[in-house]
């Protein structure tokens, strides 16, 4: 089992036009790397929908959909955007963390 910290967070966006995605690497020992992944499509010009977390197994249970979810509505939030929350996690997450930066750009 990996402990929370040999979690190494290097989140990114992946371009909107190849692949919309925030990627977090989770470093798991010396040679081994994994990426948990939230997937968002753009559904309007100034509007995403966020549709799904996947975080690898072996790092489940660590907060790292948390973060995931966390830099999503950051994301969000920085480029003026609005959201539809189609995955069940970061609606979860949203709810476990009622900021009104949150709750002003989410589409209900």
């Amino acid at each position: 089992m990996t402990d929370r910290s040999s979690v190494s967070a290097s989140l990114r966006a992946a371009e909107p036009v190849s692949s919309p995605r925030i990627e977090l690497r989770c470093m798991g020992g010396v040679w081994s790397h994994e990426c948990a992944t939230l997937l968002y499509r753009f559904t309007g010009e100034q509007e995403v929908d966020l549709m799904s977390t996947y975080v690898p197994e072996s790092f489940r249970g660590q907060g790292v959909a948390a973060l995931l979810s966390q830099a999503a509505m950051n994301f969000v939030v920085e480029e003026n955007l609005k959201a539809r929350v189609s995955c069940w996690y970061i609606k979860k997450y949203i709810e476990e963390n009622p900021l009104q930066r949150y709750k002003d750009v989410v589409i209900t």
